[in-house]
């Protein structure tokens, strides 16, 4: 046949763009592209010829991490140092070994590296309450691509978070790590938070699945809880946020539920989480968790964290004894090498070392201004004049709080202080409260010890006592005071009600103080927040004129503030968790954090006391946080959802259209005031409770507006799917749509809800059928509210 140069043209084109045998990776140098080695296959089979190829012994340290540093002897070097773990790598197979760092306020390695005098800070973002609170989704979001982004060029392959448990408690200690009392908005939160993320290619864990809700006996607590609450309050949020981000990865819980660890229960880890939501990723255990590596690998948990010689000993003896089928970790290896193969250092990434920390400061800072709530604002005490004279009370504004402690903390470069961002924002500090402080603050610090370990929870110094002359020479000569109360919590540890929750004796005698001297000068007071979750403010909040929650804003939190006390940001952010009038007004304040079993101790490695064998019986079910105080009208501080801004917002024209897609609803939101600024439509569905006690309302559909001018308005539209109009019937083992009236009732937060539309679904309708859960061993006996 005589050929044509318009013939070879194509057959070079065809040749250049078939997978070639040169052009391949030989992991196993055996001059062959084997088919794990062709990336032209698909993944499930390149995985399966991987597994085909391990001996036993690989295959136990593929289930397992290599150890933790200061923990393990064992532990290898690490390409990331101060990662939280890493994977074993078996290189003539094509498997790298991942690097899994902690978050969720940002990626958290070593600072600094021995011989090197390179530094390695990463972005404290605002905490997880804070991104809750602005209930802003492309927001969170976009937080979510700068932690990926920084992740990447630090070399991590999995971010270890969202973490999405609810505020059950206030007193919990890793509330800060933690959205909302509500799993809608928590799982809403953390799904975009983990989209974000793994738009960069950096793998995240949605944490810690699941009924992770107290730091004390963590290990060990049983949480015993009926069926129903286990679907509605503590699994719906993981649902949700799987569903809108397919995390990769998933990281059980240390606790067990209902007499099983979490990590050792297969309706949990396969069941559920795989065969009715689909979840195709790998699972891996809470660091040092569980009773048995041979249930957690029977059950589904994929990965052992951090992993250690006798988890690998067992395993093996297990296989070779014949109660544990290899078969089991061939599975589990499937999971984990989908996702391993797919990670940035699979796939070659050079990462830089160098993010880009200037342009992630302006997203932490934006973020952290987004989050802050107005919570009171009296006479227009905000904004702050330009210009004007602070007199700066409080240790905190001194030395703010960027976030909480523990894993959870960040290693970042600095943090911006209250008195920093003011005076950045052109404000004058009044200097005779600024050198009160600074003596005291210094020469506390300079005779304070360390901390023993670094996840223990910061010990605050005790709150100075500015002496009288100098509250009414700071009235006289500044135009406002500043009075910061500061909170701090983490790992290990809950919260205490006096001291913590309630201000200490000395807060409340400086907040009068400070409010008696300047309210007699007609000067206004201003109380800032900077806490990582809830505490009393009914008792003393009107010695504030305006009462401002800044949360725990990351490093740019002091800029944040000034943003909004300058009114160079408007306020939007929404309360994403009750405040109630006192801690006892809680249902979980009856049997928080539950009952030890046993008075000894139980130690882990390196001699750390990991707590005693406990339980704690869920007893409020279904009535946490709104839910309860809402539906029962139980007086709180500050309801759900609320905040106020330096504008105001009507909403018109509310429409709800049912159909067997769920309800379409619409509203009109209008900018009242004077100002712009942005709101949050809050949509809260009442359903009839014939078949079953419902709440009064709860929220299923929210949308934060774009910043509208004064006099403008915008339509907003919302959806919500049957499932989300549905209770769950633990008779039935099904979510169920109730035959009935529904009302969809629209406003400015949970309790100051002015439109409302009514909507009938015809006949009880099975929206999805579930598997019944392990149930507690006996039935829980729920409070009746009001008991």
């Amino acid at each position: 046949m005589k050929t044509t140069p318009v013939f070879l043209g194509l057959l070079g084109l065809l040749l250049a763009c078939s997978p070639s045998t040169t052009d391949f990776v030989d992991h196993n140098q055996n001059g062959e592209m084997d088919l794990f080695e062709d990336m032209s296959k698909p993944l499930d089979e390149r995985v399966a010829d991987i597994i085909s190829r391990l001996t036993l012994e690989q295959k136990l340290s593929l289930v397992t991490g290599t150890g933790m540093m200061g923990f393990s002897p064992e532990a290898p070097p690490q390409r990331v140092p101060g990662a939280a773990g890493q994977s074993y790598g078996i290189p003539e197979l094509g498997i790298p070994s991942i690097v899994l760092a902690d978050g969720p306020a940002g990626v958290r390695i070593l600072p600094q590296r021995e011989g090197d005098e390179a530094t390695y800070f990463c972005t404290a973002f605002p905490i997880e309450t804070v991104l809750a609170s602005t209930w802003d989704v492309e927001l969170v979001e976009s937080v979510g691509q700068a932690m990926g982004t920084e992740a990447l060029e630090y070399g991590v392959d999995v971010f270890l978070a969202p973490a999405l448990n609810l505020h059950r408690n206030p007193l919990t200690g890793r509330n800060f790590e933690y959205y909302s009392e509500d799993p809608l908005l928590s799982g809403t939160m953390a799904g975009v938070s983990a989209r974000g993320v793994q738009s960069k290619g950096v793998a995240t864990s949605l944490k810690h699945y699941v009924a992770n809700n107290q730091e004390t006996n963590r290990f060990f607590v049983n949480a015993k809880i009926d069926e129903r609450t286990l679907r509605e309050l503590y699994l719906r949020g993981f649902e949700v946020a799987l569903g809108i981000s397919n995390s990769r990865t998933i990281m059980s819980s240390y606790n067990q539920l209902n007499g099983m660890p979490t990590s050792q229960n297969r309706e949990l880890q396969t069941d559920v989480l795989r065969g009715e939501w689909g979840f195709e990723g790998l699972v891996m255990t809470d660091w040092f968790s569980g009773t048995s590596a041979i249930e957690q690998m029977q059950a589904g948990n994929d990965l052992l964290m951090p992993g250690t010689p006798e988890q690998r000993e067992k395993l093996l003896a297990a296989v070779e004894e014949g109660t544990l089928s290899e078969s089991v970790l061939d599975e589990n290896l499937t999971n984990i090498l989908k996702v391993t193969l797919e990670t940035p250092v699979a796939k070659g990434y050079a990462y830089s070392n160098q993010p880009d920390l200037k342009a992630h400061a302006q997203v932490a800072r934006d973020a952290a201004a987004q989050g802050i709530i107005l919570l009171k604002n009296e006479a227009e005490a905000l904004p702050l004049a330009s210009g004007q004279t602070v007199a700066a009370f409080g240790n905190t504004s001194y030395r703010f709080i960027s976030g909480g402690t523990g894993s959870g903390d960040v290693n970042s470069a600095y943090t911006v202080s209250l008195v920093d961002g003011l005076t950045g924002a052109g404000y004058t500090l009044s200097e005779g409260a600024q050198q009160a402080y600074e003596v005291y603050l210094t020469d506390l610090e300079a005779n304070t010890p360390p901390k023993e370990q670094w996840w223990m929870p910061d010990v605050l110094p005790v709150e100075m006592k500015p002496d009288a002359a100098l509250v009414n020479a700071e009235a006289q000569a500044a135009d406002v005071a500043m009075v910061t109360l500061g909170r701090t919590s983490g790992e290990f540890a809950d919260r205490e009600v006096e001291g913590d929750f309630n201000l200490t004796n000395e807060e409340k005698e400086l907040v009068a103080q400070v409010s008696k001297a300047f309210r007699a000068q007609g000067k206004a007071v201003v109380v800032v927040l900077n806490i990582g979750n809830v505490i009393e403010t009914a008792s003393w909040e009107q010695y504030a004129d305006a009462l401002v929650l800044a949360w725990q804003g990351g490093q740019e939190a002091g800029n944040a503030v000034a943003d909004v006390l300058s009114g160079k940001v408007n306020p939007s952010g929404r309360l994403a968790t009750t405040f109630p009038v006192r801690y006892e007004d809680h249902l979980s304040a009856q049997n928080f954090p539950g009952i030890e079993l046993s008075p000894d101790m139980v130690y882990g490695p390196g001699g750390i006391p990991m707590g005693k064998p406990s339980e704690v019986t869920h007893q409020e079910g279904i009535w946490v946080g709104y839910r309860y105080f809402n539906s029962f009208g139980v007086p709180v501080a500050y309801p759900f959802g609320y905040g106020l801004s330096y504008s105001e917002f009507s909403y018109d024209e509310l429409t709800a259209t049912v159909s067997a897609d769920g309800l379409a609803v619409e509203v009109k939101v209008t900018n009242i005031g004077n100002t712009a600024g942005k709101t949050v439509v809050q949509a809260y569905l009442q359903a009839p409770g014939e078949s079953m006690a419902k709440p009064s309302a709860e929220l299923k559909a929210f949308a934060k507006t774009e910043a509208l001018e004064p006099g403008a308005s915008a339509v907003v539209t919302l959806h919500i799917d049957p499932k989300g109009m549905a209770s769950y019937d633990a008779g039935q083992h099904a979510w169920v749509i109730e035959p009935g009236t529904y009302q969809i009732h629209v406003g400015h937060n949970s309790r100051e809800l002015t439109n409302s539309a009514t909507v009938n679904w015809a006949d009880a309708t099975l929206v999805e059928q579930c598997k019944g859960l392990v149930l507690p061993s006996e039935p829980i006996e729920l409070i009746e509210p009001g008991q």
